[in-house]
């Protein structure tokens, strides 16, 4: 890798309520290592950088609280986030009720209707604890206008895709604005040279008269000259006889 190559870095943000799986996904694909025991976090936040479509990531991934106290300290790690992580368990069905809640929060303190966000069904592995269906993950992530992925934590299934999909989110999102902002500049550009073609076809048709006025003028003082030289010179006597009576 070149010494002059900046690696990019994505803040990305793990939302949900608590008890869903946070902790153990964000984990999971930190350290490859799976967390049975349930410790409510308050903040936790770790890096790692990878390779994501053969381009070097590194990701700052925050894990948040879940518990609604620790709402106004959420929204501080909100306005900070590029992509976040919406996170529920399949076998909770209050934890997937409740992801409108975060939803209309991110977006409220984003100020935007367009947030990378990756719609997150955790605990996949615990079938015959479902309470929530695959169909109903869809139909929200439809919603949110978002991807949508069930995963387990435990089984260690989609984790590393889950994280990965959020950054290529992100990343299009970023070519979306670059792409606009280029096309700006371009339009731009081409209506100031449109500007400065009219000037200069204006001045040349504003010039014109001029040479015109002064040929024309020339042409009068010539006429004028000839008509002097005519009427300065002598004039001819008439021809004629005498009659002698």
């Amino acid at each position: 890798m070149s010494k002059n190559h900046t690696v990019k870095e994505y803040k990305l943000v793990v939302v949900g309520g608590g008890g869903v799986g946070k902790s153990a996904l964000t984990i999971q694909f930190i350290q490859s290592h799976f967390v049975d025991e349930y410790d409510p976090t308050i903040e936790d936040s770790y890096r790692k950088q990878v390779a994501i479509d053969d381009e070097v990531a590194l990701l700052d991934i925050l894990d948040t609280a879940g518990q609604e106290e620790y709402s106004a300290m959420r929204e501080q790690y909100m306005r900070t986030g590029e992509g976040f992580l919406l996170v529920y368990s399949v076998t909770e069905r209050e934890s997937f009720n409740e992801l409108s809640t975060f939803y209309q929060q991110i977006l409220r303190v984003k100020d935007t209707d367009s947030v990378p966000i990756l719609l997150v069904g955790n605990k996949s592995d615990l079938a015959q604890e479902r309470a929530v269906s695959f169909e109903e993950g869809e139909k929200l992530a439809k919603q949110f206008n978002c991807e949508f992925l069930e995963t387990s934590a435990k089984q260690g299934i989609n984790v590393d895709q889950a994280f990965h999909d959020l950054v290529r989110t992100i990343r299009a999102k970023n070519e979306s604005i670059d792409g606009v902002a280029s096309s700006a500049d371009a339009t731009t550009q081409n209506r100031q040279n449109s500007v400065a073609g009219a000037q200069a076809v204006d001045t040349t048709t504003t010039s014109q008269p001029a040479n015109q006025k002064a040929q024309t003028t020339q042409g009068t003082s010539g006429a004028a000259r000839k008509q002097q030289s005519s009427q300065g010179a002598p004039a001819k006597e008439s021809g004629g006889c005498c009659v002698i009576a």
